[in-house]
């Protein structure tokens, strides 16, 4: 069994899929074209065209990581093979340190105690109780929906929106368009774990912002697509002067770096992150890709990706 990996720190991925994989043959794009092509499983993160041009044979594609839009958007990718995502791998609980420290950021002033610090400004704001910031939480997959239960677990109202009904305890969850316009009517923090589609691209339009509360609050931890950049910055306002958005905390964006020309970058209102927001664990990781590729070789039943939905 050969399989193709593509990953940065290849040599470390390499190394925990051979201790799992002890009779599999890894091959990275570094090794001859004789050794790389036609592998039976990929094993690939945003790999390039050329290298997947190169499969012909490939009877599985395991997406080391949770989003596979670049990879389903890939004019290389080989028709007909399932593909397989990771599914939260410890990245959920990374995820949800993120947006809690979002929410607890506006929610106790932080924000504006810092634009206070930089005026010298000695002035202390009336704490909001928990139970008076709902929190909104686009997408209710197996990231959206841990993320959801750790912040209702902090004691915030949390309305959770998915494209089709779920049952969550705890969280109000809603669907469809009359559900998500419902959500955005309540919450004070809008968190953005939806997949990127085509479906789901500008789902955060000048319209659904204009439908948040005057002063609410965007984290965006999920796809850079889901946002209409633009309509964002209208939002948020210019200079000193708030808009209908008080702030925004952004870990993904349509173009990764950001580009320095970006409007993002310089605006007092938005905080920037790297795309960090949940790193991949490897253990957990390396475990579920080997447990994918064991599944396709035995024949099993796995958890495949639908093209056509985008996840």
């Amino acid at each position: 069994m050969r399989i193709l990996l593509h990953i940065d720190d290849v040599e470390t991925w390499r190394d925990a899929l051979a201790k799992r994989l002890p009779d599999a043959e890894i091959v990275t794009a570094d090794d001859p074209a004789d050794k790389r092509r036609d592998a039976d499983y990929l094993a690939v993160w945003k790999p390039p065209e050329a290298l997947l041009r190169e499969q012909h044979r490939a009877k599985g594609i395991v997406n080391l990581g949770a989003g596979v839009d670049a990879l389903l958007s890939n004019p290389g990718r080989p028709e007909g093979v399932p593909i397989v995502k990771l599914r939260d791998a410890g990245m959920a609980e990374l995820i949800g340190d993120y947006v809690r420290y979002g929410i607890l950021h506006f929610q106790r002033d932080f924000d504006r105690y810092r634009h206070q610090q930089a005026r010298r400004e000695w002035r202390e704001h009336a704490v909001d109780a928990k139970q008076a910031w709902p929190v909104g939480v686009l997408g209710l997959g197996a990231i959206g929906a841990k993320v959801a239960a750790m912040i209702a677990a902090d004691g915030f109202p949390v309305h959770g929106w998915s494209r089709s009904p779920k049952r969550l305890d705890g969280i109000v969850c809603h669907h469809g368009d009359a559900g998500l316009n419902e959500l955005l009517g309540q919450a004070r923090t809008l968190v953005l774990l939806l997949p990127g589609t085509g479906s789901t691209r500008h789902i955060v339009n000048a319209e659904r912002l204009a439908a948040l509360p005057a002063g609410a609050t965007l984290i965006n931890p999920g796809r850079g697509s889901l946002i209409d950049e633009d309509a964002l910055l209208v939002a948020l306002g210019e200079g000193e002067k708030e808009g209908r958005l008080r702030g925004a905390l952004l870990d993904a964006f349509p173009d990764e770096p950001l580009p320095e020309d970006s409007p993002l970058w310089r605006h007092p209102r938005v905080w920037i992150t790297p795309h960090m927001a949940g790193p991949t664990p490897l253990e957990e990781a390396a475990d579920q890709a080997a447990e994918a590729i064991r599944a396709f070789e035995a024949g099993g039943e796995v958890e495949t990706v639908d093209p056509e939905a985008g996840y």
